[in-house]
């Protein structure tokens, strides 16, 4: 199989069923996006040796992979015969969150991005993946709704954000808040 085809040279691509759009469409920038994120998911598990954490991102990735290609795929008959995932997905989220909530100390302010470079990553990966959740929601806009692509995506994000800070816990590296003199009391 080449890797080039030439069939993109003119700015059109296909869905998963053949049909050809643009590469602007909305199905392209939601499943662009997704890919996106996995790759951003990727480089965080590639910087960490935390075993538990790794085994969830390369879970993580497998799901993308999976939302991916729904959203690749405009067709119910096709889409019927794709990989698909369950609520309990989003439940190992939830319980990862959960887990390492339990060692952090409540947020007090809005933190900035940034202290570590594993924690950097993991912002770039929420932020990307708070990209796709507005993506896949305008796309929904005129297509059928899969609310546990929505679902999964909003955890997936919640999850980046509380990894990113337990990475700050883990390394020892002190969260840097946003305060700014009107929320500082002075």
């Amino acid at each position: 199989m080449k890797i080039y085809t030439k069939t993109g040279d003119k700015g059109l691509t296909s869905l998963l069923g053949g049909t050809r759009v643009e590469k602007s469409d909305a199905r392209i920038e939601s499943y662009g996006t997704i890919d996106e994120l996995n790759s951003f998911v990727g480089l965080v598990r590639d910087s960490t040796d935390h075993d538990t954490i790794r085994e969830e991102l390369l879970h993580v990735q497998y799901i993308l992979f999976i939302i991916g290609s729904h959203l690749a795929c405009e067709k119910e008959n096709l889409r019927s015969k794709l990989p698909y995932f369950v609520e309990e997905d989003i439940t190992l989220l939830e319980k990862a969150i959960d887990r390492m909530n339990e060692k952090l100390e409540p947020m007090k302010h809005f933190i900035l991005p940034g202290g570590h470079t594993i924690i950097s990553h993991c912002h770039v990966a929420r932020t990307v993946c708070r990209r796709a959740e507005r993506q896949i929601v305008a796309l929904y806009a005129t297509t059928e709704k899969d609310l546990l692509i929505i679902g999964y995506i909003n955890r997936l994000a919640d999850y980046l954000f509380v990894l990113a800070r337990y990475f700050g816990y883990l390394l020892n590296v002190p969260e840097i808040p946003w305060i700014t003199k009107k929320n500082s009391g002075q």
